[in-house]
């Protein structure tokens, strides 16, 4: 049995979830999504910044998870916005790795691909199939629906390269 943990990092909310997998079966731990209040001053993104650490840091203790994965970011046209959002996925990068897990890294398409079969899928349509995969899950929001995709792209990864080394091992036995 593996505890994945997936991330989907933003400033405000940053979304997580966790999962467990035995073989070919995952089940439902966790999902929530930690909040940043913006503040006032000048220290204002630091402040948020060392939020979603701290809230972070107890979903690790929390839950204890074997692996961990994060989400590219998307760069779009606002570069600040985009610089800002870098930020905070180095806090969901840097939090894993405090832990000791080597950390997952997915573009937004290769979720979807994985987890709808489609790699422009929308956001109801991700929640939809994270749903179906993991019957009874309450999900906390958008952002933990796209974490709990992110852990099952992970998971999926993770048993295949298991099974290619494995079939490597067989040739060369």
């Amino acid at each position: 049995m593996m505890r994945v943990l997936g991330i989907d990092p933003g400033l405000r909310n940053l979304g997580w979830g966790v999962i467990e997998v035995s073989g070919a079966k995952i089940a439902h731990v966790a999902n929530g999504i930690c909040h940043s209040a913006p503040g006032e001053g000048e220290g204002d993104l630091a402040q948020r910044l060392v939020s979603l650490h701290v809230q972070l840091t107890e979903v690790l203790r929390t839950y204890a998870p074997d692996a961990a994965a994060v989400e590219h970011t998307f760069v779009n046209k606002d570069a600040v916005a985009t610089l800002k959002l870098g930020q905070a996925r180095g806090i969901a990068l840097l939090v894993p790795a405090q832990f000791g897990l080597t950390v997952g890294e997915y573009a937004p398409n290769a979720v979807k691909k994985t987890v709808v079969g489609v790699g422009h899928a929308a956001k109801v349509q991700v929640d939809h199939m994270v749903r179906l995969q993991l019957p009874g899950v309450k999900i906390a929001g958008p952002d933990a629906a796209d974490a709990l995709a992110i852990a099952i792209c992970h998971a999926h990864h993770l048993q295949s390269a298991g099974r290619l080394q494995d079939a490597v091992k067989r040739a060369a036995g």
